[in-house]
């Protein structure tokens, strides 16, 4: 890993590279993702996960604050 950080554009079935990167942040655990492993998202929030796990989290999070 070269240690930059990606910036991302989450779509709904794929994401696009808009600054060059090897990686991005789980807005829930902060672990970083390097990009070929990449598979978790929310495209409203615009943020990456880590793992199922983180998902449901967050997820859990947002049903509860509604």
């Amino acid at each position: 890993m070269n240690n930059i950080k990606a910036k991302i554009k989450y779509k709904a079935n794929s994401f696009e590279v808009v600054e060059d990167g090897d990686h991005v942040i789980c807005a829930v655990s902060k672990k970083k993702i390097p990009l070929q492993n990449l598979n978790y998202w929310n495209v409203t929030l615009q943020e990456a996960y880590h793992s199922p796990i983180e998902a449901k989290i967050r997820f859990e999070e947002i049903k509860k604050n509604k």
